[in-house]
């Protein structure tokens, strides 16, 4: 299965000058742990950059005691950012965030451009409905078979 097909598109996005308490802002508003930092292009498209986390928030400024009004996503993000390209696999999606030991995944078409992101809740969540969808089978086989034999 591409990997585009269980990605979100609706990446929640901010570009590099976003102060850390706009970026907070976004986090609360969409209901999201991360925000993808872009380059906005004229065309219109997004080219993935970095990745702020609410938890990266908290580390950088919060527990060390810095004011985060005078930081902006660029200053926080992750970089360089690890992406995978939208037509790999899920597996190799899976493969990536254990490599790099991140939970986030942006995804990306040949050009760099972003089309949507992944998350471990996300994989979580199709793995835990695929399973479910199979054993709805292993359990109903016995009685559809019961009833045929009778």
């Amino acid at each position: 299965m591409p990997i585009s097909e269980c990605c979100n598109v609706g990446v929640v996005c901010c570009e590099t000058e976003t102060l850390i308490p706009d970026l907070a802002g976004l986090m609360r508003k969409h209901h999201v742990g991360d925000v993808v930092v872009v380059e906005n292009r004229q065309d219109g498209t997004r080219v993935p950059l970095g990745i702020v986390t609410d938890r990266d928030i908290v580390i950088e400024t919060l527990a060390v005691e810095l004011d985060a009004k005078v930081f902006t996503a660029g200053d926080i993000m992750s970089k360089p950012l690890v992406t995978v390209r939208e037509d790999e696999g899920l597996v190799e999606g899976l493969r990536l965030m254990r490599e790099h030991k991140i939970r986030r995944l942006p995804v990306v078409d040949g050009n760099g451009v972003l089309a949507g992101i992944v998350t471990a809740d996300d994989i979580v969540g199709l793995l835990t409905m695929e399973l479910q969808l199979m054993s709805s089978v292993i359990c109903e086989q016995p009685l559809q078979e019961g009833r045929l034999r009778r």
